[in-house]
């Protein structure tokens, strides 16, 4: 066959990163019945941890589908894999004073379903994109601008809360205050976002 005449086929690979055994027993049923090229992340923080998980017989999770964490109304939280830890956390700690937070867990960054966060966002008008990874070149800059581009009339307040531009230290305790924790997350809600008033 002549090179010059091969069929060339684009393949985009899916990229998943579930936060629960729930969510991993399920992506991965389904990551191995795509014919496509399925990257898996895994945080290994979650390896020592115990969820429920479904007992069903055919039980799969849909690529690009984000699951609600948490229902809220005053701001959005967006994470995954081990971020969603932190950010439920964060909101339980924001509840306390009166800020409700919406907790979104991607499950997959490739596809990413923006759908979920723009109808989130036009109810809380505030969205925080929360990564482990860096800001720069991360999925949350990108994210936070595709929901400036299709809901810019709806948000009154975006940010990133990342960790910074350099390699994430091997002492657990240097990585410890190297990531953004789950009360630097609730600082920045409560210094951006104000209590509604009680009645």
């Amino acid at each position: 066959m002549n090179p010059g005449s091969r069929v060339r086929t684009e393949v985009t690979p899916t990229v998943v990163a579930p936060s629960s055994p729930a969510d991993t027993y399920g992506l991965l049923r389904a990551a191995i019945r795509d014919p496509n090229p399925v990257i898996f992340l895994e945080n290994e923080i979650l390896y020592g941890r115990s969820f429920d998980v479904p007992v069903l017989e055919d039980f799969t999770i849909p690529f690009g589908k984000a699951r609600i964490a948490r229902k809220g109304h005053d701001v959005t939280i967006v994470s995954f894999g081990i971020g969603m830890a932190h950010a439920l956390e964060a909101a339980e700690k924001l509840a306390e004073g009166g800020i409700e937070a919406e907790v979104i867990d991607l499950r997959t960054l490739r596809p990413i379903d923006e759908r979920t966060v723009l109808e989130s966002v036009a109810k809380t008008n505030r969205v925080v994109m929360y990564d482990e990874g860096p800001e720069l070149g991360g999925w949350a800059r990108g994210l936070l601008g595709a929901v400036a581009e299709r809901g810019l009339e709806d948000i009154d307040d975006s940010w990133v809360i990342a960790s910074g531009e350099l390699p994430i230290p091997y002492s657990p305790t240097l990585e410890d205050d190297f990531l953004p924790s789950a009360e630097r997350l609730a600082d920045e809600i409560r210094a951006r976002v104000k209590a509604p008033a009680r009645a």
